[in-house]
C-alpha cells in the first residue's frame, strides 16, 4: 500500500492526473521556461562577445596609431563591426565625409559625427537590450499562472469532497499537490528569468556607459584634429 501510494503521489502521475485547465497552465508555463531558457543562453553569449569585442577595440584604439588605417581595417573585414567599434565606424566615416566639404565649420562637422556616434549607439543598444523584456515578464507573470493553476486544482479537490460524508487527508492529499505542482513549475520558470534578467540589465547598462565614455572621448579626439 505504500509504494502504491508513492507512486500515486509522483510528480507525473501528479500531472497526469490533474484536471484539464491545470494542465494546460503547466504546459504554457513549461514552454515559457524553455523560450526563457533559450533566450538565457543566446543573451549570454550576445553580451560575452559584446564585452570582449569592446575590450580589443579599446586596446585596439588606445596604442595611439592611426586612425584612418583603424577605420579601414574594420570596413575591409568580412564581419561587420560590432558594438564600440560599429560606433567608431560610424562616427568616423561621418567626420571624414564631411571634412571633405571645404566650406563646413568645425561645429557642423562635429556635430554631424555625434549624431552618427548616437544612431550606432542606439543600434547597439536595441540589439542588447533584445529578450530582455521578455524574461522580466517570464519572471513576473509566471507565478501569478502558476497560482492560477493551483487555485483552480484546489477548487477542484474540495469540490469532489461535496458528496462525501467525511474527508480525510488521503482524500484531499492528492488533489492539492496535482495544484501546488503548477505553481512549482511557475516559480521553476520565473527564478531562472529574474536572475539572468537581473544580470544582463547590469551587464547592459556597464556596456552603455562604456559606449559613452568612449563617444565622449572619441569626440575630443576628433575635435583635436579639426
Amino acid at each position: 500500500m505504500t509504494v502504491s501510494v508513492a507512486n500515486d503521489m509522483s510528480i507525473f502521475s501528479l500531472v497526469a492526473g490533474a484536471s484539464l485547465p491545470v494542465q494546460l497552465v503547466m504546459l504554457i508555463l513549461m514552454i515559457t521556461s524553455l523560450f526563457s531558457w533559450w533566450y538565457i543562453f543566446i543573451k549570454f553569449f550576445t553580451i560575452k562577445r559584446a564585452e570582449a569585442d569592446a575590450e580589443n577595440f579599446e586596446n585596439s584604439f588606445w596604442t595611439g596609431g592611426d586612425l584612418n588605417k583603424l577605420y579601414e581595417g574594420l570596413t575591409a573585414g568580412r564581419r561587420k563591426p560590432q558594438g564600440m567599434a560599429s560606433i567608431f565606424e560610424a562616427g568616423f566615416k561621418e567626420y571624414a565625409r564631411h571634412k571633405q566639404q571645404s566650406r563646413m565649420e568645425v561645429s557642423d562637422v562635429m556635430e554631424g559625427s555625434r549624431r552618427a556616434m548616437r544612431a550606432a549607439y542606439n543600434r547597439e543598444l536595441d540589439d542588447l537590450d533584445a529578450h530582455l523584456p521578455f524574461l522580466a515578464s517570464v519572471g513576473s507573470v509566471s507565478p501569478y499562472i502558476g497560482l492560477f493553476g493551483t487555485v483552480w486544482g484546489i477548487m477542484n479537490a474540495f469540490r469532489g469532497l461535496s458528496n462525501v460524508a467525511q474527508a480525510t487527508l488521503s482524500q484531499v492529499a492528492p488533489g492539492i499537490a496535482e495544484a501546488l505542482v503548477a505553481t512549482a513549475i511557475g516559480l521553476f520558470a520565473a527564478i531562472p528569468a529574474v536572475i539572468a534578467y537581473n544580470r544582463f540589465a547590469s551587464s547592459v547598462d556597464r556596456l552603455s556607459v562604456r559606449y559613452e565614455s568612449f563617444m565622449e572621448e572619441f569626440t575630443n579626439i576628433l575635435q583635436r584634429k579639426s
